[in-house]
């Protein structure tokens, strides 16, 4: 397998910290926007359903209003992950959505672009 390598996206949102948390915290926040369903079971599991597929992802981070990182069960043993973190501007207190991802090189382009289709719905159920 590829190496992957880190990359960040940033989106600014036109919307509150307090709402997007929950956009990206919840099972209905992130079945609005990031996949069809989403299922959250004891161990801390999350399972992610689109289009008849699933996969499972570890919660590895949460900091309450700020930032939730995961990471794909298939991504066990690397040092691969997902995260959302939102950040809010001091001086013009914008809210931005910081994505980080891995993805292998010749993958990124696509993968950014998936990343772009998200945010998009993410804009559309928030509204902005």
């Amino acid at each position: 397998m590829a190496e992957k390598i880190r990359y960040e996206l940033e989106y600014i949102l036109k919307t509150s910290s307090k709402i997007l948390f929950n956009c990206i915290s919840t099972p209905s926040g992130l079945s609005e926007w990031f996949s069809d369903d989403v299922n959250i079971h004891k161990d801390g599991t999350f399972t992610f359903f689109w289009d008849g597929s699933e996969e499972q992802a570890m919660l590895l981070q949460k900091k309450a209003g700020e930032l939730m990182r995961f990471q794909w069960l298939d991504d066990e043993d690397t040092d691969c992950y997902f995260e959302f973190k939102i950040q809010i501007d001091p001086l013009t207190k914008e809210v931005a959505l910081l994505v980080t991802d891995f993805a292998e090189e010749d993958e990124k382009d696509e993968a950014v672009l998936l990343w772009n289709n998200q945010v998009s719905s993410l804009k559309q159920a928030l509204g902005a």
